[in-house]
C-alpha cells in the first residue's frame, strides 16, 4: 500500500510539472539597434545635404604657329600672320561641400582649377542644379573656394566643432565616386601627417584612411560618426612609385588646414564683393611647354585609373595627348595615344621629368625618344625615334 501511494504521489508531481511548465524562453541579448539609429546613418544623414557634386568646365587656349610660316619665310622675308587659336575643352567631375549658409564651396583646386572660359555647375544631394563661379584657390594646399550663384540659406557643415582626429577612429569618405552621386564608404584614421607624391603633385602633412577614395571622391568631405568634419578627401595611393600596386592607402587634407585657408578664402570673397577686380585676358594662358614649343607634342600624365583602362604598365611612361600638324613629331609619324618611356637616356614617367630634361635643349638640337606601347598583356611596340627642335 505504501508502494502504492509513493508511485501515485511521484507520478501526480510529474503530470503537475508537465502541466504547469513554462515554454522555454531564449535568454535575452543585448538589444540589437534599429538601422536608422546607427552612428554611421545619422551621420550620413546630418551631412549629406551639405555635399555637392561638382561638374567643371574649362577651355584653355593656346598658340600654335603655322608651320607655313617658316616656309614662306624662306622666300618672303619676314613673312607672319596673325598667331592660331587653338581652344582645347576639359572636363573634370569632383564633390565638394558648402561651408556657408551664403552658398560657399570648399572642393579641390584641381577639380576647378582656373582657366579661361571657366564653367562651374552644382548639384546637391536634392537634385537641384546651379551655377557656380570660382572665387579663389590655393593650389600648393590643393584647395578652392567656390560659391553657388542666387539663393542663400543652405545646409552646411560647419567649421567650428572639428574631429578630434584620433589614430583608430571611424571615418567617412562622403562624395560623387565615379560619378555616382552620394555615395559613401567607411573606414578608420590609420595615419597622420603623411608628405606624398601622387601624379607628379606634392602633398604634404595629409591624414590616411583605409575609406575608398574612388575618382570623384576628390574636394568631398571626410566626417566623423558625430558628422563633424575630419578632413577633404583629396588623393589615393593605386601605385607606390616603384608600381607596387596598394590597397585602402587613400589621403585626406587635415579639416584644421581647411578650416585656416576657408578663413582666408573669406578675405577674398568679401574684397570682391566690394570692390570687383579687373579681368585679365592674360592671367591663365598657359605658357608653352617645352615639348610643344620645340617638337610639337602635348603631353600627359599617366593617370594610375588610364594606365588601367589602356592596359598599359603602370609607373612608366608619359601620354601623347596631341601632335601639331606639320611638327617635327608629326613628320616623324607620332600619333596622339603614343607614350613616350625614354629621353636620351633616362627614364621619364611624369610631363615633369620629360621638361626638365628638354629645358636643356635648343632649335637645332636633336633629342632620341623612345616611343611606342608597353601593355601589361601583350607584346611591346617600341622604337627610337630622333627629332630635331625647331
Amino acid at each position: 500500500m505504501m508502494r502504492f501511494l509513493f508511485l501515485a504521489t511521484s507520478e501526480l508531481v510529474l503530470i503537475a510539472t508537465v502541466l504547469f511548465a513554462q515554454p522555454p524562453v531564449p535568454t535575452p541579448s543585448a538589444s540589437p539597434l534599429d538601422a536608422a539609429s546607427e552612428p554611421t546613418v545619422l551621420a550620413v544623414a546630418k551631412v549629406m545635404p551639405a555635399v555637392v557634386n561638382i561638374n567643371a568646365e574649362r577651355v584653355v587656349r593656346r598658340q600654335v604657329r603655322d608651320p607655313f610660316e617658316d616656309f614662306a619665310a624662306q622666300f618672303f622675308g619676314n613673312y607672319r600672320s596673325e598667331p592660331r587659336e587653338i581652344r582645347q575643352r576639359l572636363q573634370s567631375l569632383g564633390s565638394g561641400f558648402i561651408v556657408d549658409p551664403a552658398g560657399y564651396i570648399v572642393t579641390n583646386e584641381h577639380v576647378v582649377q582656373r582657366a579661361a572660359d571657366l564653367r562651374i555647375e552644382v548639384t546637391t544631394s536634392d537634385g537641384k542644379v546651379y551655377n557656380a563661379r570660382y572665387i579663389t584657390g590655393d593650389p600648393k594646399k590643393d584647395l578652392a573656394f567656390i560659391k553657388i550663384e542666387g539663393k542663400t540659406g543652405f545646409p552646411f557643415i560647419s567649421l567650428d566643432n572639428l574631429s578630434p582626429n584620433l589614430l583608430g577612429q571611424t571615418v567617412i569618405v562622403v562624395g560623387n565616386a565615379v560619378g555616382y552621386a552620394s555615395s559613401i564608404s567607411r573606414g578608420v584614421l590609420s595615419g597622420m601627417k603623411r608628405d606624398v607624391t601622387i601624379e607628379n603633385f606634392d602633398y604634404k602633412n595629409l591624414l590616411q584612411t583605409d575609406a575608398a577614395i574612388n575618382p570623384g571622391n576628390s574636394g568631398g568631405p571626410v566626417v566623423d560618426i558625430s558628422g563633424r568634419l575630419v578632413g577633404v578627401s583629396s588623393a589615393k595611393m593605386a601605385f607606390t612609385p616603384q608600381g607596387v600596386p596598394t590597397q585602402g592607402v587613400g589621403f585626406a587634407i587635415p579639416a584644421e588646414t581647411v578650416r585656416e585657408a576657408v578663413t582666408q578664402f573669406k578675405k577674398v570673397a568679401e574684397q570682391q564683393r566690394t570692390q570687383p577686380q579687373p579681368q585679365r585676358a592674360d592671367v591663365n594662358q598657359p605658357a608653352a611647354s617645352h615639348a610643344d614649343r620645340f617638337f610639337g607634342m602635348q603631353l600627359q600624365d599617366l593617370s594610375s585609373e588610364l594606365t588601367d583602362a589602356l592596359g598599359l604598365v603602370p609607373g612608366r611612361g608619359v601620354l601623347v595627348s596631341a601632335v601639331e600638324p606639320g611638327s617635327p613629331a608629326d613628320e616623324a609619324g607620332i600619333e596622339r595615344g603614343l607614350v613616350i618611356y625614354r629621353v636620351g637616356r633616362h627614364s621619364v614617367n611624369s610631363v615633369k621629368a620629360i621638361e626638365d630634361w628638354l629645358s636643356r635643349a635648343q632649335s637645332g638640337s636633336r633629342v632620341d625618344f623612345l616611343i611606342g606601347i608597353a601593355r601589361t598583356d601583350g607584346p611591346r611596340q617600341l622604337q627610337t625615334v630622333s627629332l630635331t627642335a625647331r
